[in-house]
């Protein structure tokens, strides 16, 4: 769903506040942190959709992948997941099935966590992903409301993966596109996450589905500043200027760029980066909010990272982007 239907399918529930619950709902955060012991806090969430490859064992690492990066947007580990599954066992053999799982338990073996178990339902369509639970130490977390004015902002990986999925999906994808985005979705973000912690970083976020700009603007929200998006140093993955230029688009962007309308101020940006700026992503990168002393330590340490904006003090626009 797009920020703005779940917004609203969410507003008219009551909250229910509880001091060991550190993050919840609220703040639109990537995962739920909950208290056990001052030094340990469990890190949870779900994830899962229908594929956005032919490939059932790659299927199964992207979205394996996807599910663990809200852990480690929060600063955690993985420790265990569950399975969720939706299969059409009356059309398609158990042996596409059997790929998926592999692939998203080897996965979950790269990351250091077990499957335990799962759920699995008969369905129309394929749907696949994780619940996860995860470890953190409360005093030293990554959440989206700890973004403070000077902070610079850093992307660790490149955008695109929207717009190369549905190219692929028409039959348009440009040479060289998939490899690129397949190589980045199943890329795990947990050396990004360490290496944030390493550094004194107290505010990331992981781009998934919203776009950029929609997960930035959770974070200038839950921190109360504004956050400028330099847009001619954002990375580009791989054949996604040419996807757009085929007239590739989703509704997933359409979705994140009417809930965005009056929260950015696009300047005057050209048309596909603020397209690239609303692409629904797949197991994309951190954003982070590093402090400005230790920027050039960070990018040493991830060096897919680029830097590509700044936390600004609170202004008319929850983002400002400058191309």
């Amino acid at each position: 769903m797009g920020p703005g239907d779940l917004s609203a399918a969410l507003a008219p529930l009551p909250t229910r506040a509880d001091p060991r619950l550190l993050v919840g709902r609220e703040s639109f955060d990537d995962a739920g942190v909950f208290v056990v012991s001052d030094d340990l806090a469990l890190v949870q969430t779900v994830d899962f959709f229908a594929p956005i490859v032919d490939d059932p064992y790659t299927f199964g690492q992207i979205a394996a992948a996807n599910a663990l990066s809200d852990v480690y947007a929060m600063g955690g580990e993985p420790m265990t997941v569950l399975i969720v599954a939706a299969f059409p066992t009356n059309r398609l053999p158990l042996e596409v099935l059997t790929a998926i799982l592999r692939g998203g338990q080897d996965v979950v073996h790269e990351a250091g966590a077990l499957v335990v178990g799962g759920h699995t339902v008969v369905d129309d369509e394929i749907k696949y992903g994780l619940a996860v639970t995860g470890r953190a130490d409360p005093r030293h977390l990554l959440t989206n409301a700890a973004a403070r004015p000077g902070d610079r902002l850093v992307l660790t990986k490149p955008l695109g993966t929207g717009l190369i999925a549905t190219a692929l999906k028409r039959g348009v994808a440009p040479p060289g596109s998939e490899a690129a985005a397949l190589a980045s979705m199943r890329r795990l973000n947990g050396d990004a996450s360490r290496a944030a912690l390493a550094v004194g970083a107290r505010c990331a976020t992981d781009v998934t589905g919203f776009g950029l700009a929609g997960h930035a603007s959770h974070v200038a929200r839950a921190s109360r500043v504004t956050l400028r998006l330099d847009a001619a140093t954002l990375p580009v993955l791989v054949g996604a200027r040419e996807a757009w230029a085929q007239g590739v688009d989703t509704g997933g962007a359409t979705r994140n760029a009417s809930y965005l309308e009056a929260l950015v101020d696009w300047g005057g940006v050209e048309p596909f980066l603020r397209a690239l700026l609303v692409d629904p992503q797949t197991s994309g990168g951190l954003l982070v909010a590093v402090p400005p002393e230790r920027v050039a330590e960070y990018l040493a340490r991830v060096p897919a990272a680029v830097l590509v904006g700044e936390v600004e003090d609170a202004g008319a626009h929850a983002i400002v982007v400058r191309g």
